[in-house]
């Protein structure tokens, strides 16, 4: 009988089970890895496919046989790799020597062997991945991804012989060549191992890759999945926009099992295996049934299998290499097992390799258009230039220093045109396409997926590429002003208030808590509402009022997917609740409950059937009332389901509830009582419950109000209007709201010092520490236990806050 041991003297193969990460020289870094996980992870519970590296000696061995090298030389050494049309031609010549070269009979008697070794016991039924495997590949500090050439549905001696040379001639790629160049690689010091493994069925199934990072922000406590149906090579290449799953490893750790947050890719492709037997291609494209289009690859169980996996994998590497050493891993599911299997795992070579301790800031002009295409944000960077439309490869060397480049979707043959860009825009693709990760890479903006960019985009167009307005990336049909800055974090020292952060968009959260914070003052749940749900909460409570059919079906676009409309609102609510729990985990999160006021919820999609023309709405229904209302109650109690998700499901107890705009002692007290009819009970499970102080009665009555909350948070800018009797949307009489004012001052002293005298910590929250350094000054003078900031006020307001301190002391 056939073994595996029979290579292990072999110059030419190896199995799997003989080869780990000491053997990068000879099998390359995909094969070391696929070697190292095969042996050391499969017992730990990862599945991985069988299979064998044909070794870089081969390669050698070709090259020697054939003296090769010479030629090689010849022909590269003249080179010069910035000229696009000539590095095309260069690249051709060279890789027709190589896979026309013969093999020396040694390396092709055992490279069938080993292939009857792998294959005999499956019978007639099997296919194979012939991948390249690069001696520069998958370091920690150089990806080389995607340079070299993969076959897919592999089956048959000699269409095995045949993808093997493919693989050894695309040493010698354009891009790989060009990417040598760049990342001052000899290119005869670096060899080529092909990767024969056996195929997962994904064709009938799904697959993908997953990160342990964020690969957007570096943030390291999730794990991104990104799948779609089908052979995963679609979703490495970006020609599809895939599902996305987020999920947090810390409470993962814990025991919790539930998704942080989805996104629904479009899909509109799927690999297959080819069905016409006449074609020479092993593989095919196909239109995505619309019904799979709608629905998620993979189910919640699947993420939290892929998940553990991939936790495995970063743990099991960080300890190899002792420092920590976040993954870039490929996964696959079979459609006739239903197993998920992990077919590629290497080092993540961007954000993780960033340098800490200074923090780039961009800020973007307020009046800006409408964007004129929207897609996945990529970079956290702005840039401007000339739109190039690129329409295929031979179009290539038109492409000119600092323009944007415009393209349906972009391959490993673009990137020595790619570094020249400012900024990349694609109709396909996810967020770990090969755009997005070029774009990374290269550390420059890319918006991907807009479907409709190369039609609505004209050639030398001026253009404003923005990725730092949330998750959805925008491009400007003209020159906008931006600033960027940087700023040293490194050293900072952080003062004895507590410095938190006032933050409303959840798809900032990973990026923004990299500026030192204390944790988040103020997470504003109505912003999750309006940008995520769209919806008034009431038109899903009771959707029979709602007669206009436009309203109807926009309502049902929204919610394809969900079973119901209560249910699309507790979900999309508890994501955006907890991607910023999440973002700032363990620190505390205080999360105000929702507080439109009346005109607010009315531009809601439905509002308007359910709400009242209020004249002065700052004034009027709003806050605790609302909560504490009979026809409000069941869209409170959506909030509270939400919440009740986050800190129990999902694990994020350190949100901290916020009721605004309470009244009355009467009012709080009712509000604790419906909290409680909602399963949220202030003390239970380390619930705490704190209240916004911005009307006078709060302030007035705080010994009375602290029976009932934990803790205080002065909303400034309400309390200043209240104060005053100032309408600050009144042109007339806006002059006279100031923050800064005595009397608004002795307010903020009274409720500080009725917080202390109560044992109750007490915050701010409102704009006035962040646009005025002297009423900072002044809350550390009086004792406050925390500022709540905007994001970009926080950096410029620690020094003043940290002189106040000092002032004080000296005192």
């Amino acid at each position: 009988m056939l073994s595996e041991l029979q290579f292990s003297n072999s110059s030419y193969i190896r199995f799997f089970s003989e080869i780990g990460m000491d053997d990068i020289q000879l099998v390359g870094g995909k094969n070391a890895s696929l070697g190292e996980m095969y042996q050391s992870l499969i017992p730990q519970g990862v599945p991985v496919p069988n299979g064998f590296a044909i070794t870089s000696e081969s390669y050698n061995a070709i090259l020697k046989e054939n003296n090769l090298l010479e030629r090689l030389h010849a022909i590269l050494d003249p080179l010069e790799v910035d000229n696009t049309q000539d590095l095309q031609k260069c690249g051709a010549e060279i890789r027709a020597l190589i896979y026309k070269a013969t093999l020396p009979e040694s390396l092709y008697n055992e490279m069938v062997l080993a292939y009857e070794m792998l294959t005999q016991p499956l019978g007639p039924h099997f296919s194979l991945a012939i991948r390249s495997s690069a001696t520069a590949e998958d370091l920690p500090t150089a990806s080389f991804a995607g340079q070299q050439d993969s076959y897919l549905n592999v089956s048959g001696l000699e269409e095995y012989i045949d993808a093997c040379k493919q693989c050894f001639a695309s040493l010698f790629n354009d891009r790989a060549i060009h990417y040598r160049v760049e990342q001052g690689f000899d290119h005869f010091e670096v060899s080529l191992s092909v990767g024969v493994q056996l195929m997962v069925r994904s064709d009938l199934a799904s697959s993908g890759v997953m990160f342990t990072v964020d690969t957007e922000s570096g943030f390291e406590d999730v794990v991104l999945i990104t799948g779609a149906y089908g052979l995963g090579e679609n979703v490495v290449q970006g020609a599809i926009e895939p599902d996305e799953f987020y999920v947090h490893k810390p409470t993962f750790k814990k025991g919790y099992r539930s998704v942080l947050r989805r996104h629904l890719g479009s899909k509109k492709l799927k690999m297959i295996y080819a069905t016409d037997p006449t074609s020479s291609e092993s593989i095919e494209n196909v239109p995505t049934p619309l019904e799979q289009q709608h629905s998620f690859c993979i189910s919640d169980e699947d993420v939290m299998k892929l998940t553990d996996y991939a936790i495995k994998i970063e743990d099991y590497y960080s300890k190899l290499a002792q420092v920590n050493r976040p993954m870039d891993i490929e996964w696959a599911k079979d459609g006739e097992t239903g197993e998920l299997f992990i077919v590629q795992a290497r080092p993540e070579t961007v954000v993780s390799q960033k340098q800490g301790g200074f923090l780039k800031q961009y800020t973007l002009e307020e009046n800006r258009p409408m964007p004129l295409v929207t897609g996945r944000a990529v970079g956290s960077r702005v840039a401007s230039g000339k739109a190039r439309l690129v329409e295929s490869a031979e179009f290539l060397h038109e492409f000119q220093e600092g323009e944007v480049l415009v393209a349906d979707m972009t391959t490993p043959d673009w990137e020595p045109i790619m570094k020249k860009a400012s900024a990349l825009v694609t109709n396909r693709g996810g967020r770990t396409c090969h755009a997005a990760i070029i774009a990374r890479e290269l550390g420059i903006p890319a918006v991907v997926g807009t479907e409709n960019a190369t039609d609505l985009i004209k050639n030398g167009a001026e253009l404003t590429v923005s990725c730092i307005e949330g998750d959805e990336g925008r491009v400007y049909a003209k020159t906008l002003e931006f600033t960027e800055s940087e700023v040293d974090i490194g050293h900072l020292t952080m003062p004895k208030t507590k410095v938190k952060m006032n933050l409303g968009n959840p798809e900032q959260a990973f990026i923004v808590n990299q500026i030192p914070n204390d944790g988040v003052g103020l997470a504003r749940m109505e912003f999750i509402i309006s940008n995520s749900i769209k919806v008034h909460p009431q038109a899903f409570i009771n959707p029979e009022r709602i007669t206009d059919t436009s309203t109807q079906k926009l309502i049902s676009e929204l919610t394809t997917g969900y079973e119901s409309g209560r249910e699309f609102f507790i979900d999309k609510l508890a994501e955006g609740i907890a991607s910023i729990a999440a973002g700032f985990y363990p620190k505390e999160v205080v999360l105000r409950l929702s507080d439109f006021k009346t005109n607010e919820y009315a531009t809601l999609i439905g509002g308007d059937v359910f709400e009242e023309n209020e004249e002065n709405p700052m004034l009027g229904f709003r806050g605790a009332a609302r909560y504490n209302d009979p026809e409000c109650k069941a869209s409170f109690a959506l909030e509270c389901e939400a919440v009740k998700r986050v800190r129990e499901t999902l694990g994020l107890d350190n949100v901290v509830i916020m009721i605004p705009f309470c009244r009355t002692v009467e009012e709080a007290a009712l509000v604790m009582e419906n909290l409680a009819a909602n399963h949220l009970v202030r003390g239970e499970n380390g619930l705490q419950v704190y209240m916004m102080v911005e009307l006078p009665s709060n302030v007035l009555l705080i010994d009375e109000f602290s029976e009932y909350f934990d803790g205080f948070s002065i909303g400034t800018n309400d309390l200043t209007q209240l104060v005053l009797g100032v309408d600050r949307d009144s042109h007339k009489v806006a002059f006279e709201y100031d923050e800064r004012n005595p009397a608004v001052k002795k307010m903020v002293k009274m409720a500080i010092e009725g917080a202390k005298r109560n044992n109750k910590p007490i915050g701010i929250c409102g704009q006035a520490p962040s646009d005025y350094p002297e009423f900072a000054a002044f809350l550390v003078e009086e004792g406050i236990s925390s500022m709540s900031l905007n994001p970009d006020s926080i950096l410029d307001t620690i020094p003043i806050v940290l002189e106040a301190e000092e002032a004080l002391k000296c005192s």
